[in-house]
């Protein structure tokens, strides 16, 4: 005898057959844990967790990234005790070509209703979500109350909403223009070189070769990656930090490829300034 199909396949069913990339949701309104082949990223995520998509195991794997709009995964025996514990939903807005602006409270939604063009919305627990056609970064936090979830991030599914769904404004996009973190000190200029010499790091091939090097250090981790971030944040700072060679460019290359092999910012943030303190600068 078939079994009965669970409620969130039905819909995660039918949202893929409109081209949006879905997830089943646990409770906490989270995704499910990497397999144990997957699990600290040992299998290497997906190429630069660029795409959705699943693993090249069968499994629930990667959060955002397990996304998929193919009925024959969503359907699969692999994925059928995800979906008899799953709470809800999940989707991968960027992979639909949209974003979420997820308006967390009361006074965020008076903000909006002032700051943004009019959308599609739909109610959640607490606030709404207004959703724009177009993606974009995805960035939390961008002021009290408000995230934006697009591209590398997951939202849950709370139904189809009402409204007239808009292109995504400028105005939207100029909220993940966010200040350097205040952890990210500006770089103390200080002189390499007793007798005023010039400062070899600044030479742009050398400088840029560091980062190249560290940024493939990164990308390459099979495993311990939280381990190998935070080595090669120590090893860029012990060599280039003191000298005021370093910019916020260069660290958010930093950032970037660690983030790509599924760090969060948090950790990084976390990282940088631990190595920052063990160097005592």
């Amino acid at each position: 005898m078939t079994q009965p199909m669970p409620y969130p396949q039905h819909t995660a069913l039918s949202l893929a057959a409109s081209g949006v990339p879905v997830l089943p949701l646990r409770r906490g309104k989270v995704p499910f844990g990497n397999c144990m082949t997957c699990a600290d990223n040992a299998c290497g995520g997906r190429p630069n967790m660029k795409t959705p998509g699943p693993c090249r195991c069968p499994g629930v794997c990667h959060a955002w990234a397990a996304a998929t709009t193919d009925p024959a995964v969503i359907v699969s025996p692999a994925w059928a005790a995800a979906w008899r514990q799953a709470v809800c939903v999940g989707y991968h807005p960027g992979g639909a070509d949209l974003t979420v602006v997820d308006l967390d409270d009361a006074d965020a939604i008076v903000w909006a209703r002032t700051a943004l063009p009019a959308t599609r919305t739909v109610p959640t627990t607490r606030g709404q979500h207004w959703i724009y056609r177009g993606a974009m970064t995805s960035c939390n936090a961008v002021r009290s109350g408000v995230d934006i979830k697009s591209t590398m991030a997951y939202a849950r599914y709370l139904g189809p909403g009402i409204g007239t769904m808009a292109d995504l404004p400028d105005a939207v996009r100029a909220l993940a223009v966010k200040k350097p973190s205040p952890v990210r000190p500006a770089p103390v200029i200080v002189p390499a070189v007793a007798g005023g010499g010039e400062c070899p790091h600044r030479t742009p091939a050398y400088l840029d070769r560091g980062i190249a090097m560290a940024e493939q250090r990164i990308t390459e981790a099979s495993s311990a990656v939280h381990a190998t971030v935070y080595r090669t944040f120590l090893a860029v700072l012990s060599r280039h930090g003191r000298c005021g060679c370093l910019t916020d460019t260069h660290v958010a290359r930093l950032f970037t490829a660690a983030q790509a092999k599924g760090e969060t910012a948090r950790h990084c943030t976390d990282a940088w300034a631990n190595a920052l303190t063990a160097l005592g600068m």
